[in-house]
């Protein structure tokens, strides 16, 4: 895996979890950047070449999942990974309608983000 294939992009208006997410995988050797929606988002996409993007299903403009094919018109290789803090099966349906890779309940071990990052990066 090379230095650009580790490039993540992290869009969560939670500034803590932004932070404690972006400083977890940077001590992961991941190349880290962050924004908290999704004018950060296509304005980040459209200059740079992320290969994953972990984005929070609750940004300003919208729901998260409604910006997906919004940025994958951008960047249709990036790979999605959508957070949330509370999980249901209503918002757990219309997350996974979506060209997703992985769908993160934040509750769980930040390993398992990682190892749903690192089996993004290797498709």
């Amino acid at each position: 895996m090379n230095d650009t294939e580790k490039k993540i992009l992290i869009i969560d208006p939670d500034c803590t979890d932004r932070t404690v997410m972006a400083a977890y995988l940077k001590s992961e050797n991941f190349y880290i950047e962050t924004g908290t929606g999704l004018k950060d988002a296509v304005r980040k996409i459209s200059e740079g070449c992320f290969s994953c993007l972990i984005m929070d299903v609750k940004i300003p403009e919208m729901k998260g999942y409604e910006a997906v094919p919004i940025l994958k018109k951008i960047d249709p290789e990036i790979k999605v990974i959508m957070t949330t803090k509370k999980n249901t099966k209503s918002l757990e349906a219309k997350v996974r309608e979506q060209d997703i890779f992985y769908y993160f309940i934040k509750s769980f071990a930040k390993e398992e983000l990682k190892e749903a990052i690192n089996n993004a990066l290797n498709k």
